[in-house]
């Protein structure tokens, strides 16, 4: 490993941090040990982070409220705001990360080199936190809003169950729009897939393994579903693909079934997961597989029960939507080629989609990287973010027309 160009930073105080460079910010969030406990066992979760920036906050005159959904999870929203009607506009990004265990780089130490920031949820997404953080006080520095209010929402549980952002949208929370900062290496992403997790229990029957004629094979019956995959995806291919998202698809997540070589297996268990369109539902992907399994049955019969397990819908606002526009106006200005795609993952976004609150995630870093051994963030992204976000707040709280 190459050494760091820099020394591996201390979070220190939040004021004496209220003037940092976004990259100074960055390493100093990422300094800060967040890891979800649900996915990692003495993980700190968000409340030191949470703490830190409600101090920095305050320090340009930001009111925020802490709050915990569940116990020891925090959520944390800071809002500056005039008395003028105006859009309200979030920047929203999770303080979670998930563990931190076989990494090949210390997870906490921030390390600068070759022009990036190493650790732990610096892509994923403290690099993007950062980067609202910085464009929110540049709009506090500036005067605030003209109208309207700014609002950081920043969350708890991203990573496992979105407990956080949950418990503000079902306790009355509303926008005008949102910009989920996660990363998308600066590409504007107003669509997201979903997703379903298809569970199946294959019976077959136990017999010792001298004697087939008494047995039926769970495995092997598994076996034929899991060929069939390659027929749904077919049909998938049937179908248009969507212009950002490109087509959904299937996959075998989890199998576990027999007890012992020499005993057929009376049971075995998949769990497939279906990425979904945003304008397919969860129970389409159901009923999808419904119709493979009977086909398979029509050769030889199965004994098989289909479940539906945790799902979550995909989401899109159009591609001429205001807040496209306007961010594509704001790159543009700061001389950035504007780039609309796809996020092939499930997000937040998604959340304030159903919630009624238009959204789309744009953000600094790579989702290629984010919760790898090697986790990145590019430094020039950083600043970038922060110029595109600083224009496009200031240009949308001073236009007559929102």
């Amino acid at each position: 490993m190459t050494p760091p160009d820099s020394p591996a930073p201390i979070a220190g105080s939040p004021l004496q941090n209220s003037e940092s460079t976004v990259t100074e910010l960055t390493r100093a969030l990422v300094s800060i040990p967040s890891v979800n406990p649900d996915l990692e066992e003495g993980g700190d979760a968000e409340g030191p982070l949470a703490r830190w920036i409600e101090v920095w906050l305050n320090a340009w005159d930001f009111d925020v409220s802490v709050t915990e959904p569940v116990a020891g999870r925090f959520n944390l929203v800071a809002r500056l705001a005039t008395t003028e009607p105006g859009p309200r506009i979030v920047l929203n990004g999770h303080m979670d990360t998930v563990g931190v265990s076989g990494m090949e780089v210390d997870p906490f130490a921030a390390e600068v080199r070759d022009d990036r920031i190493f650790g732990r949820g610096s892509a994923d997404m403290k690099g993007g936190l950062a980067a609202a953080m910085v464009a929110a006080r540049e709009l506090a520095r500036a005067g605030g809003p003209k109208r309207g209010e700014l609002i950081l929402a920043f969350t708890a549980d991203e990573e496992y169950a979105s407990v956080g952002l949950k418990a503000l949208l079902d306790g009355g929370f509303t926008a005008d729009e949102a910009i989920v900062l996660e990363p998308t290496g600066l590409e504007i992403q107003p669509a997201n897939k979903g997703f379903t997790w298809l569970e199946l229990e294959v019976k077959g029957r136990a017999a010792h393994g001298s004697r087939p004629e008494l047995g039926r094979d769970a495995i092997r019956d598994a076996g034929r579903i899991l060929a069939a995959l390659d027929r749904y995806e077919l049909r998938l291919a049937d179908q248009g693909p969507h212009p950002l998202l490109g087509r959904g698809s299937i996959h075998a997540g989890t199998i576990r079934g027999g007890t012992a070589p020499p005993v057929y297996p009376d049971r075995c268990d998949l769990i497939l997961e279906a990425r979904i369109l945003p304008d397919e539902s969860p129970q389409l992907a159901f009923q999808r597989f419904e119709g493979i399994l009977a086909e398979i049955g029509r050769d030889r019969p199965l004994e098989v029960e289909l479940r539906q397990g945790l799902s979550r819908p995909g989401a899109e606002i159009p591609s001429d939507h205001p807040l496209v526009r306007g961010l594509e106006t704001a790159l543009s200005a700061e001389g950035i080629t504007p780039r609309l795609s796809g996020m092939t993952a499930w997000v937040e976004s998604a959340w304030f989609n159903e919630a009624g609150i238009p959204a789309l995630c744009f953000g600094p870093g790579s989702l290629d990287l984010a919760h790898t051994a090697v986790e990145s963030v590019p430094i020039a992204e950083l600043e970038s973010a922060v110029r595109a976000l600083t224009r496009y707040l200031q240009t949308a709280f001073a236009r007559e027309d929102r």
